[in-house]
């Protein structure tokens, strides 16, 4: 296989990252090659994207070539692409996705309806949307969406079920759609730095580190140590509000409201500070390409340990809660279980991928700064229940107290950014970094003058929605709420 890939490095990678160096496949043997040995196991398909002119599918693993992962991307002159769906089924969506965007045919695609496009975008009345079909007696269809109670996203479940019990559910997401790629077109970077962290609002620090990232390393800069480890601080606390957010709302789901509160009261807590020390509650545009757009002052630092210590007792206090309490115990432990050997094929990260075992965590298999000095403690589960992705988001709470006291503790005073300048020639970066739903890529192609060519950010939800659809089978109806948010799956972050 090597003999026909044409090596289009175009820029050497930030200290510390994973290379992601680019092939294009003179030929769709290669590709089709690659999508046989991802259904094989042989690796993890990490993103499948397309632009215009061709679709790119990123790899890691064996089949990943020389350097362990890679992109490799396919010239379609007749828009046309073999499908990677048919032999790889996490490929399937994505797929859907490219036809919908750049018009691209996955050919022999198993399933051929549209993804994000719902009928309207060529101006006309939406068509009936064909659900697949479930035969058997005594069976009846439930739908829900995409309109839901309260504030959260909106998205269509179709269940259907024989009685209480759900022996199917598909979803039908996009109505968030945002034109992502088309918008980052032409944009500088500090637009597209600001556009691609508002992909998913409760991972802005990710999303801006992932881009920020993958412009690093188009453009071969390495960052001061202070912005290292300032980056690793608001990482770390963007996953403990969230995670604690988390573990509020699933026991709200399972009629437990005193859960809700003391979380919701201790998530407050750290928002706050948040907006104290950056000047936004979710911490946006603070993450910048070349660092960070401002430093963090003494007291800030003193203000954040504060909090850590103020954190830990009353956060260990409702762990303590959630353990003792039977009756909310026998609405998590058992339901929805996701099988083991299903988190390795669709290659999940997060505490979904690490509640069913799947030893994944982008921080230290990817190794980027300030994680390669400092690694986190990877905590896993074999049960792949409600109860353990808790455990997961409890076990990973503690660990960011611990990596974010490591961190300050590190830090010495210095510059936090670095200048970015045009190189002259077009170059492109890759990324992969850690959100607390699990992974976000990054792809960015930059023009001469530093303005956006193409960017692709892919959320960790496309590769949990299809096992949450897995998860509810067999379970009863009541128990989606909970099984739904002990996933919680964004829904702008795949809808792009």
């Amino acid at each position: 296989m090597d003999a026909t890939l044409l090596s289009v490095f175009t820029g050497m990678p930030a200290a510390g990252e994973l290379p992601w160096p680019r092939f294009e496949l003179l030929g769709e043997t290669e590709w089709i090659a690659i999508a046989e040995a991802l259904g094989r196991g042989e690796g993890d398909l990490v993103a499948l994207f397309g632009d215009d002119a061709a679709v790119h599918m990123a790899v890691r693993g064996p089949v990943a070539l020389p350097a362990g992962s890679g992109i490799v991307s396919l010239p379609v002159p007749e828009r046309r692409f073999p499908s990677v769906g048919r032999h790889h089924p996490p490929a399937i969506r994505l797929e859907r996705t490219i036809r919908d965007l750049y018009g691209h045919v996955p050919v022999g695609a198993v399933d051929a309806r549209p993804w994000l496009d719902h009928g309207v975008w060529g101006g006309g009345a939406a068509e009936p949307y064909v659900f697949l079909p479930v035969e058997g007696e005594g069976l009846h269809q439930i739908p829900v969406g995409p309109v839901h109670a309260g504030i959260i996203e909106p998205g269509h479940f179709r269940f259907t079920a024989n009685g209480e019990v759900v022996v199917r559910l598909e979803e039908r997401l996009g109505y968030v759609h945002k034109g992502v790629e088309a918008l980052a077109v032409g944009a500088t970077l500090d637009r597209a730095a600001r556009l691609a962290g508002r992909v998913s609002g409760d991972s802005t620090v990710a999303y801006a580190l992932a881009f920020a990232r993958a412009v690093e390393a188009a453009l071969g800069l390495e960052l001061p140590p202070r912005a290292r480890l300032l980056r690793g601080v608001l990482a770390e606390l963007e996953r403990i509000a969230n995670h604690i957010g988390d573990l509020g709302a699933v026991c709200n789901d399972a009629s437990f409201a005193l859960m809700l509160t003391h979380c919701g009261l201790l998530r407050e807590e750290v928002l706050r500070a948040c907006d104290v020390l950056t000047g936004h509650r979710l911490m946006m545009d603070r993450v910048v390409p070349g660092g960070l757009a401002a430093d963090l002052t003494d007291e800030g630092v003193e203000r954040i340990a504060k909090l850590l210590d103020v954190l830990e007792p009353r956060f260990e206090r409702i762990v303590e809660l959630y353990d003792l309490t039977p009756s909310l115990l026998d609405r998590t432990v058992s339901t929805g279980v996701v099988r083991p050997d299903y988190v390795r094929r669709f290659a999940a990260g997060g505490p979904v991928g690490r509640a069913s075992g799947r030893d994944f965590d982008a921080r230290r298999d990817h190794a980027y700064p300030p994680y390669d000095r400092v690694p986190p403690r990877i905590v896993l589960r074999e049960a792949g229940d409600v109860d353990a992705r808790l455990w997961v988001r409890i076990d990973e709470v503690r660990e960011s107290i611990r990596l974010v006291r490591g961190f300050l503790s590190a830090l010495t005073p210095g510059p936090v950014t670095v200048a970015l300048r045009p190189v002259g020639e077009a170059r492109e970066g890759a990324s992969v970094i850690e959100a607390f739903r699990g992974e976000v890529f990054a792809f960015v192609r930059l023009r001469p003058d530093l303005t956006v060519d193409h960017l692709h950010l892919r959320d960790a939800s496309w590769f949990q929605w299809p096992l949450l659809e897995t998860a509810i089978e067999g379970n009863i109806v009541a128990d989606f709420p909970l099984i739904n948010k002990s996933f919680n799956c964004s829904y702008s972050g795949q809808d792009l």
